[in-house]
């Protein structure tokens, strides 16, 4: 197979229940399932699958009710377990022998993947949950969860660019504040004189442009807005994700949050877990609930460039280090 062809993607439509998914397979070899969160969809992850297609089949997807993936009916609350066995009938169809295939989630995403390694270990080999928002582990979870219906509220009161604004406030504070944050290496003292400083947070598709969205407004429509400057083709991906942020907000943000994880299952499965948490976001909600989870469920830690949304920061250094994570004994 050329670089081409293992870097083009082949698209499909999936029928699960209730919907029809569009998904895109890139390369060969064994299956890895990478999952987009907040409002992204398949497309937040072109440069990560072109750069991991030459050791795996990489298949991405746009969430049920996200751009592509149309419902078969109204859009209603979505539930991590609903959108879990959407991926396994996924890997059923694009691993027929019934080989496992591994499994990357991101912040939302990563929740979904928590409950297909609780409710179906033997379909994958590896789990790779980067910062999933789990905020029943937070030591005050009721703040956790009063922030998310504040952003929901937001968002109802006065549209997507308020409860982005009321999201990045939320997340921003220390909410680790007795963990130090990791001293950089040598290396990035010197190419990062002065001192890192924490990212807010917000979905990840308010970073997947070379540079930042017009500034944010009260209007819904001027939230939606690219920036004059980006590529066509980016464009289309920017926009399409931007106008799943009604949809997020509204339907997955506060059930996906809330999700109980079934501690017991995951620890039985821990040897197949792996928590990711980002080297600039550590004290940032997500990762510290991250991190929670995984000494809940004695499952490893990997650190990965960036912050929540690193995969968006730096796609080419994100991919080696998930590289690196999914390889490892």
């Amino acid at each position: 197979m050329t670089t081409t062809d293992r870097t083009a993607p082949r698209t499909g439509l999936l029928t699960v229940d209730g919907a029809t998914l569009h998904h895109e397979v890139r390369g060969e070899g064994p299956l890895l399932v990478m999952m987009p969160g907040g409002s992204a969809d398949a497309g937040i992850y072109d440069a990560i699958a072109a750069d991991l297609a030459d050791r795996w089949t990489v298949a991405t997807f746009d969430p049920r009710g996200y751009s592509r993936s149309l419902l078969d009916g109204p859009v209603t609350e979505q539930l991590p377990a609903t959108h879990a066995d959407d991926i396994v009938r996924l890997i059923e169809v694009l691993s027929p022998d019934g080989a496992p295939a591994a499994l990357f989630g991101s912040s939302s995403s990563a929740v979904v993947a928590l409950d297909v390694l609780a409710r179906h270990p033997g379909r994958v080999s590896r789990v790779v949950a980067h910062e999933p928002p789990v905020v029943e582990l937070l030591p005050d979870p009721e703040a956790g969860r009063a922030l998310f219906a504040a952003v929901r509220e937001s968002f109802r009161r006065d549209g997507v660019a308020a409860a982005m604004t009321t999201m990045a406030e939320g997340l921003a504070p220390a909410w680790g504040e007795d963990r130090a944050a990791p001293e950089p290496t040598a290396a990035e003292a010197e190419a990062e004189p002065t001192a890192r400083q924490p990212e807010s947070v917000a979905p990840e598709p308010e970073r997947a442009a070379p540079e930042p969205a017009a500034p944010a407004s009260s209007s819904q429509e001027k939230s939606q807005e690219t920036p004059p400057e980006m590529p066509p083709a980016q464009a289309e991906v920017f926009r399409r994700m931007h106008a799943n942020l009604p949809v997020f907000l509204e339907h997955v943000l506060c059930s996906f949050s809330g999700y109980a994880s079934d501690l017991a299952a995951l620890k039985d499965s821990a040897a197949h877990l792996v928590v990711g948490v980002g080297r600039d976001s550590r004290t940032l909600l997500p990762a510290v609930a991250a991190e929670a989870l995984a000494r809940r469920v004695d499952a490893r830690v990997a650190e990965f460039p960036g912050g929540h949304i690193g995969l968006t920061e730096d796609p080419r250094a994100f991919a080696a280090r998930l590289r690196d994570v999914l390889l490892a004994p």
